[in-house]
């Protein structure tokens, strides 16, 4: 994803000016980082949110897209960024356009299963071996949003599979005795998720402060 990020940021006319990794963190307190507009942080759960912090404190705004770590800190953050001291931070858990849209048809395909209770409901999603957490942080958002809709909180069961090299793949399935619907979102590469993190960096550098998510992306967007 990092090199993704740098080719689509580069291609939309910005310039990175600082990259960190496991190697280098000290540059957080550099100047060239300090000098970044937005900092965009895709990296793994056990670190997101140290990333987050470090760029806090240097008075950078973050757009984040690491998963399986945002819920055991949602609460400090919002306070971080609507209560005292001005902080930045867009986070999503998926910033493909498409899942957005996968998402909208899925709370409404909820809603109308929900009066057809013959039919159970499950979810399953499929990424590349690399990937740390499971489930995917898309597929906890989708199972929250069909929890939502039905308004019923039962649980979503979820299957995760890590294989190969894929993209990611995300299926809801309803199931009776009678027939069986899913829909599916499969992603053909990860340029799309690049290039949604890339068009939240440019909404979040426009930003005073505040905790934002993909639908205030699509709201600024439209």
């Amino acid at each position: 994803m990092g090199h993704l990020l740098e080719e689509v940021a580069c291609r939309r006319g910005h310039e990175v000016v600082s990259i960190i990794d496991v190697d280098n963190r000290a540059d957080f307190a550099g100047d060239a980082f300090r000098s970044a507009d937005v900092a965009i942080e895709f990296t793994a759960p056990a670190v997101a949110y140290d990333n987050v912090k470090a760029a806090f404190a240097q008075g950078v705004k973050v757009v984040s897209g690491t998963t399986g770590w945002y819920a055991a800190h949602e609460a400090e953050l919002r306070t971080l960024c609507t209560e005292r001291g001005g902080n930045t931070l867009f986070w999503s858990s998926n910033y493909s356009v498409g899942v957005a849209l996968f998402r909208a048809v899925n709370r409404q395909l909820a809603r109308l299963m929900s009066a057809f209770p013959a039919y159970s409901v499950r979810l399953e999603e499929t990424h590349h071996v690399h990937k740390l957490d499971a489930p995917s942080g898309t597929a906890l958002t989708i199972a929250d949003d069909i929890r939502g809709a039905r308004g019923d909180g039962a649980e979503v069961p979820i299957t995760s599979i890590r294989e190969g090299e894929v993209a990611g793949i995300h299926t809801v399935c309803y199931e009776s005795e009678a027939d069986v619907i899913t829909l599916t979102h499969s992603a053909k590469s990860r340029t799309g998720f690049a290039l949604g993190a890339v068009l939240a960096a440019e909404f979040t550098a426009q930003q005073g402060g505040g905790l934002f998510g993909i639908e205030d992306l699509f709201t600024w967007l439209s």
